[in-house]
């Protein structure tokens, strides 16, 4: 019965890939004939990497945009992680206010448009906050070891206060999802191990540290890593203040060139590479954190 099973699975899967494939030839068909259109794929790889007479072959606007990308999302899942640990553990306090307090910031930042907030952000942020801790002029007369540092991994001073606000406003978007998978982790632990705990003797931190958090962590490695995903996909919006990420470079390099449809299926596709990796890694974590400890 198994075996048959999984046969009409795999002519199921079979069937679809078929039929993805036959939607791909047509809407190529249709850009091609349709729309008259005239594919120039050999003028992409210069948009990826370029020859330096110094450096020899280094990253061009799309690779750039990219890495952006990377370093966006990273620091914006940083700071994100410990925002929503911080509002999940407020979700299930004990306390009203606690809980109150949490609710709160879940509820309004899920509520509202990403494009709004980036936009509250960054003119509330940028220009009301960051400019009155001098970032950028501090960073001018900084070692230039440091300069180099700072600009490897984040951005060019000019664009630094920008991105900051960027991170900021992403990890506050995200935190608040992140706060909801904690919260549901946290109460999908069985209310037997709370009990068993502190039977023990141990104060609710610490059953929290030592029994709840471990086991509510393995659960939601997937839901956090669909999030990881989400930000990484979320981090386009940004572009509407001029980060220079990848969806930023690709609409730059359509306006200057017109090749509308090979840019964004390369952007396409380089999205789908990072978040795949993201899904592979999460997955192979998730297949360790099963085994038995030996």
């Amino acid at each position: 019965m198994l075996p048959h099973r999984q046969s009409r699975w795999g002519q199921l899967d079979t069937a679809l890939l078929l039929l993805l494939l036959v939607a791909v030839a047509y809407f190529g068909y249709k850009i091609n004939i349709g729309l008259q259109y005239q594919w120039h794929w050999q003028v992409i790889p210069q948009y990826l990497v370029r020859h330096d007479a110094a450096s020899g072959w280094v990253p061009n606007l799309l690779l750039l945009g990219l890495m952006t990308t990377i370093k966006l999302s990273f620091w914006s899942l940083i700071l994100a992680l410990p925002i929503g640990l911080l509002a999940g553990l407020l979700r299930t306090s004990l306390h009203l206010f606690n809980r109150l307090l949490g609710s709160t910031y879940v509820t309004l930042l899920r509520n509202l448009p990403p494009l709004v907030l980036v936009f509250i952000f960054y003119f509330f942020i940028s220009d009301q906050i960051l400019p009155l801790l001098n970032i950028t002029e501090q960073l001018a007369t900084a070692p230039m070891w440091l300069q180099q540092l700072a600009q490897l991994l984040l951005v060019s001073p000019d664009q630094l206060e920008a991105f900051i606000a960027a991170v900021i406003t992403l990890a506050l978007f995200e935190g608040a999802y992140i706060g909801e998978i904690v919260r549901a982790g946290i109460n999908g632990v069985e209310t037997a191990q709370w009990q068993a705990a502190q039977a023990l003797g141990m104060k609710r931190w610490q059953v929290l540290q030592h029994v709840v958090l471990p086991q509510a962590f393995q659960r939601m490695i997937p839901p956090l890593a669909g999030q990881a995903i989400s930000t990484i996909k979320d981090s386009a919006i940004v572009s509407v203040i001029s980060i220079q990420e990848l969806t930023f470079q690709g609409m730059e390099l359509m306006a200057a060139t017109y090749l509308t449809f090979e840019i964004w299926i390369t952007i396409t596709a380089l999205y789908f590479i990072l978040t795949y990796g993201c899904s592979w890694l999460a997955g192979r974590l998730e297949l360790h954190l099963r085994q038995p400890l030996s």
